[in-house]
């Protein structure tokens, strides 16, 4: 998979608060004119943090959209439809901060579970844990937030799924990894 260059994240980010703006007034989103990268089928998801909190954050963990609709999506639900959070308002636009993370394709994790935790590394993997009826996925960038060790990691995704911590060591769990690249902007 080809990485986008600075400029096409500035683009993307700029994509994703216009889709919000637009959302959050009853607006929608029209795709500009994109770089052909957009065209690609890519995961994405955009994160909303306030005062460094976070507000909102939804997104497309598999390739099933062209990245320029899979981003308008993710960001108008970030903003509008995240259960964790009231809908985005008019009034907070302006001191919201905005990340959105380009996802490589999801592998599966191919070690025996016992191994995982050395499979795994914090920083460059994101997650994705699946079984027993339920799945949940964890951001590259979140337990380099919190200084979670690998394992950590694997029991937070887990966590985050609706699972126990330790679930991992399941052969009927899967665990997924993938890449993620990260573009920022801060509130002006």
């Amino acid at each position: 998979m080809e990485m986008l260059t600075p400029e096409e994240g500035r683009t993307a980010v700029h994509l994703a608060r216009s889709a919000i703006e637009n959302a959050v007034s009853g607006d929608r989103t029209v795709l500009p004119d994109l770089p052909a990268v957009f065209g690609e089928k890519r995961g994405v998801f955009v994160t909303i943090k306030r005062q460094e909190q976070l507000r909102g954050c939804i997104g497309l963990p598999y390739p099933i959209k062209p990245l320029g609709d899979a981003l308008i999506e993710a960001a108008v639900s970030a903003a509008l439809e995240d259960p964790r959070f009231p809908p985005v308002s008019r009034s907070e636009l302006a001191d919201i901060d905005l990340e959105v993370t380009v996802l490589t394709e999801p592998r599966p994790l191919e070690c025996p579970p016992e191994e995982r935790p050395g499979c795994v590394e914090v920083g460059r993997h994101g997650l994705i844990v699946s079984g027993l009826g339920t799945g949940g996925l964890l951001l590259p960038q979140v337990p380099a937030d919190y200084g979670w060790t690998s394992r950590e990691f694997l029991d937070q995704t887990c966590v985050k799924a609706g699972l126990r911590p330790g679930c991992w060591r399941r052969g009927d769990v899967a665990v997924q990894t993938f890449e993620g690249q990260i573009f920022e902007e801060k509130a002006v």
